[in-house]
């Protein structure tokens, strides 16, 4: 968004996307072939962000059916007794690591996530640790217990059960007696997560329990409460494990709701220890359905592989049978999560479409949901450039405000649509950001740094950080990512100017982007761990003449697929905005085109209706409604929707004073 330049009616042909200045990445992961991802649980899983996994015992590992079983379904491991308290450390300062060890190998060698379980638990304890009436010998040994076995495992896995059921089943809602409990305190939960975070910082921290499946028994509300605690005053925890014993009934009604409320919190959610009498295939479908319509159900893992291998053997609870066969239950859950019996059958490639974009798009556009709300201080024009995030039951909008005498920052909440036009508009120049020229802002969370950034433009690339998204106040002062421009952006830019930065992240690295008005579109790149330092290797990334590939580029990837989605902003013939799209199989990658011209544009007047009437011609700077809110930007592929600024088609002059509105764009040819 370049705040500077004055637009009347221009006049652009539009070419096609020349041959692009990219770099592939070497080695780049690949995607399985289709008909594979869509017939193994795992692979699945994956098409969504999730992992499928299953509890594993060291000494099944020689078998060869069960590990056949291991190795093709599940994207994930739990050691069902290996990483427990007696095995590890049966007596006093002795550390066995061996039986976790291999499971942990195996698993990297597979390329499996690795879920830790459990650092503290009543259960499964030596003798010599129930003995303990010290309190300070106990936190002494549980401290020592918890950093070094995390120390030993640290990089290797993916979340740890911190601690395990530690809450009383009844009706008290309260914390059960244990010796960590009567020797310690409750407060000996606080104590362990703060531990664990500071032996493993990368480590998911995560509670784990039975019976709290059931939103209004008292054990749930109990574990409810302290997670909402431990949330409010900063106590370090990352997710709730739901263990999800079932009887054949399989899970309560409101089993989903459960999984919402604790999402809600700010956690992750994962169905840890998954089995259910006589394995209805009703029963494992609505469990799955339940995680698949929470954004934050991570993942599931079922408690065993056959029938013969489970703690509840004699009511047959898992997806295989004793013979290592596929239960009809096998199917429902496979179909739950999105797969294929057709291509289980037959190896032909599964149907794409709820893991591909089309070819082209039509919408339908709301009114203008949201205007400018000037006050003493701030006599705004328009608002424009949105950035929006779906978190913790609200939307978060972070937005330009243009005037005059220039730029800043404003951030607005509400729960619905509906609420967009009377939410209070909070100036970001009040706070830390300051005054001054800021504009075209990006916000989203970094999961590994647990940092909200918001990404802006100064004349250079700059970020604000904050612990809280809710609170206005709480940003940081800017920081640049550069110490000036890049060469190759100097090089290029001509009378241009260097706007839209855009970060994105996949597994390995942090991608900025940003535009020229003059045709081309610049990279960055910097590794996970580095961001935000370290942005060099800056390459032109896509290339077109001036109008046809303008500014405001977003990025994202498609949810359920190895795509990611490019929209650069274009000025049409009729010198009205539009967006055109690419898609790409790495962020280092080459683009190539989907809806990308003026005549099958992604977003434009011709391809969009106004139910509410036409009041605006221009589909211009603005962000997809994402299926998350981290630094990855996943977006669904399916029933997208995008805000965006548009305004009075006979509005003119000075281009800081145009009348910009914020308005919502709803896919109407979805196939899914």
């Amino acid at each position: 968004m370049n705040p500077l330049k004055r637009l009347g009616r221009r006049r652009a042909s539009v070419l096609a996307l020349l041959a692009v200045a990219t770099l592939v990445t070497p080695g780049a992961a690949t995607a399985a072939p289709e008909g594979v991802r869509a017939s193994t649980l795992g692979a699945q899983a994956a098409q969504s962000g999730r992992y499928f996994g299953t509890a594993v015992a060291a000494g099944r590992l020689g078998d060869g059916t069960y590990t056949g079983i291991l190795d093709r379904e599940f994207n994930s491991v739990t050691p069902e007794n290996e990483m427990k308290w007696d095995t590890i450390e049966r007596s006093r300062g002795s550390f066995n690591f061996g039986p976790g060890d291999q499971i942990a190998n195996r698993a990297a060698a597979r390329g499996q996530r690795l879920r830790g379980h459990t650092l503290v638990w009543h259960q499964q304890l030596p003798g010599w640790v129930s003995s303990i009436r010290d309190a300070n010998t106990l936190r002494s040994v549980m401290n020592n217990h918890i950093t070094q076995v995390m120390n030993h495992y640290k990089g290797k896995v993916y979340a740890w059960d911190v601690v395990n059921e530690a809450f009383a089943d009844g009706g008290s809602g309260q914390m059960r007696s244990s010796v960590f409990r009567d020797v310690l305190g409750t407060g000996f939960i606080e104590q362990a997560f703060r531990t664990a975070r500071s032996a493993d910082p990368s480590a998911k921290l995560c509670y784990n329990d039975y019976n709290i499946e059931n939103w209004s028994d008292a054990k749930t509300q109990g574990v409810y409460r302290m997670v909402r605690d431990f949330k409010a005053r900063g106590v370090p925890i990352d997710c709730v494990g739901l263990q999800s014993h079932f009887g054949a009934g399989g899970p309560p009604a409101g089993f989903q709701t459960t999984l919402s409320n604790f999402a809600a919190l700010g956690v992750d959610v994962q169905i840890t220890e998954l089995d259910i009498a006589q394995a209805p295939t009703a029963a494992y479908a609505n469990t799955v359905r339940a995680c698949m319509n929470v954004a934050r159900c991570t993942g599931i893992t079922v408690w065993g592989i056959r029938d013969s291998d489970s703690w509840r053997s004699g009511e047959n609870p898992l997806l295989f049978d004793r013979n290592g066969n596929k239960k009809p239950a096998y199917q429902s859950t496979l179909t739950a999560l999105g797969g294929s019996a057709a291509a289980q059958r037959t190896g032909a490639p599964s149907p794409r479409s709820a893991a591909a974009l089309p070819s082209s798009f039509r919408w339908s556009s709301s009114g203008a949901l949201i205007a400018p709300k000037p006050d003493s201080t701030h006599n705004i024009a328009g608002i424009k450039d949105p950035s929006v995030v779906y978190y913790n039951g609200k939307y978060h909008v972070f937005a330009s405000t243009a005037r005059s005498a220039g730029y800043n920052l404003v951030y607005l909440s509400f729960s619905d649509w509906s609420q967009a036009g009377s939410a209070t508009h909070h100036y970001l120049d009040r706070t830390a950001i300051g005054a001054g020229y800021r504009a075209a802002p990006q916000v989203f969370y970094n999961t590994q740094q647990r940092l909200w950034y918001l990404v802006y433009q100064t004349g250079n690339a700059s970020y604000s950080t904050n612990p809280d998204i809710s609170n206005p106040n709480g940003w940081s002062a800017p920081r640049n990512f550069y110490s000036s421009m890049p060469d190759i952006i100097r090089q290029n830019i001509g009378n241009g100017y260097w706007v839209d930065m855009w970060v994105i992240c996949d597994s390995a690295n942090c991608y900025l982007f940003s535009s020229d008005d003059n045709g081309h579109l610049y990279r960055s790149q910097t590794t996970v761990g580095q961001f935000p330092n370290g942005f060099t290797n800056t390459v032109i990334a896509a290339q077109d003449s001036k109008f046809a590939m303008f500014e405001a580029s977003n990025v994202y990837k498609v949810q359920g697929s190895n795509q990611y989605l490019l929209l650069v902003e274009a000025i049409g013939s009729d010198g009205r905005r539009y967006f055109r799209s690419w898609t790409a199989s790495s962020l280092a990658g080459s683009w190539s085109p989907l809806a990308a011209s003026e005549s099958n544009p992604f977003a434009k007047s011709s391809n969009v209706t106004f139910p509410a009437g036409t009041w605006t011609r221009d589909i211009s700077h603005g962000e997809m409604i994402r299926a998350g809110y981290d630094q990855t930007l996943t977006i669904p592929a399916c029933k997208l929707q995008y805000l965006y600024q548009g305004k009075d088609p006979n509005a003119g002059g000075d281009y800081n004073n145009l009348p910009w509105r914020l308005g919502l764009l709803t896919q109407t040819n979805s196939t899914c």
